[in-house]
């Protein structure tokens, strides 16, 4: 393992289109969404210690979350769970994890991946994952994961490339675009040329700090102004005046749209993002009637393409529904249309206002 190679897990978010099994005080990269017998943030810190050093591996979340990381990863040092005064995105969590680590080891690279996808195949993403290293501690360069597309789906960003590799299977990057309409997305399917951006990102932690400062320069001044904070007792002081100071702004728009510099390695390792419900029903294993159970103790009777998901110690009887998401939990009963699943985030809404935050 390369002392010098770095693994930053993004976990603040609260993963609202999983209620009513996500909630803000234990939100879906805490669970098992899968019924595997771990959790999204166990699975992705696992993947990465079979080749980063753990003490190199940092997991930035919510303050909030910081003893849930600690409880479900104690084999990582406590020091390496960065807790956010608020949540501002991915350039503001990716700016400090750079700062920090900058101050501490000037020739670190970095992987930037969030903590609930989900990666089937393991030996094909750490042989990709060290391509990409490998690539940019020889360039100046950022590097992207992008997924061979298998459909056309609505709800992924997507990464044009140059038709020729630069070097292997490295392609410089042409354009971003963000969750294409459906005949756009058949369209990006048909061409060959466009991949799903995975979200997962490679550097050198000393030119990504370029980048800010190049093109997100207010961010870069009040992380710099404080760099030297880092690595000592006043980091967290640093952080409450800093985070209030930045905007709010995806590590995408920020600096990956803009730079000149981005490259992408076209992959295949069983990737998804597990977004939605329906991410999760692509993902879980069907019976002949084309229903995913998550949970052992459901029963399904002349029911078809539904996903179901319940306690083990509850039994839940399911009958005549088709296409149908079907979520118990102890305080809630989700039954709702697999295609309206978007709008989850507008139910979400709707209980806010009509029974507060109690179920939230």
């Amino acid at each position: 393992m390369n002392r010098h190679h770095y693994v930053v897990i993004m976990a603040g978010g609260i993963g609202s289109r999983f209620w009513p099994m996500s909630r803000q005080n234990f939100p879906k990269q805490f669970l098992d969404i899968l019924n595997t017998g771990k959790t999204l943030i166990q699975w992705t810190f696992d993947r990465f210690a079979s080749f980063i050093p753990v003490e190199n591996i940092y997991v930035v979340t919510s303050h909030e979350y910081s003893k849930i990381v600690h409880d479900q990863l104690p084999h990582l040092p406590k020091a390496n769970i960065l807790g956010e005064p608020s949540r501002k995105n991915t350039a503001p969590c990716i700016a400090y994890i750079s700062f920090k680590l900058l101050q501490q080891d000037p020739l670190a690279s970095l992987i930037v991946a969030p903590a609930d996808h989900l990666i089937l195949d393991n030996r094909a993403f750490t042989k990709v994952c060290l391509e990409a290293l490998s690539f940019v501690n020889k360039h100046n360069a950022f590097i992207t994961l992008g997924i061979k597309p298998t459909y056309a789906n609505t709800g992924y960003g997507y990464i044009q490339h140059e038709q020729h590799s630069v070097t292997d299977n490295v392609y410089k990057v042409k354009t971003f675009t963000e969750k294409p309409n459906l005949e756009l997305a058949r369209t990006f399917l048909a061409s060959g040329d466009f991949l799903w951006n995975a979200g997962i990102f490679v550097w050198q932690v000393k030119n990504v700090i370029k980048a800010f400062e190049k093109y997100l320069p207010e961010m870069y001044e009040v992380f710099a102004a404080d760099k030297d904070k880092f690595n000592t007792p006043g980091e967290r002081a640093a952080l409450d005046h800093i985070y209030p100071l930045c905007t709010n702004i995806s590590i995408d728009y920020g600096i990956m749209e803009k730079a000149d510099n981005v490259y992408v390695i076209p992959s295949s390792f069983g990737w998804s993002d597990l977004g939605t419900w329906n991410s999760a029903y692509e993902n879980l294993k069907k019976d002949d009637l084309e229903n995913a159970l998550a949970g052992d103790n459901a029963v399904v009777i002349d029911a078809s393409r539904c996903m179901v998901h319940a306690a083990n110690d509850k039994l839940v009887v399911l009958q005549g529904l088709d296409n149908f998401i079907v979520v118990d939990t102890k305080d809630v009963l989700l039954i709702c249309q697999r295609d309206k699943e978007q709008d989850i985030k507008e139910y979400v809404a709707e209980v806010r206002r009509n029974k507060g935050d109690q179920y939230l």
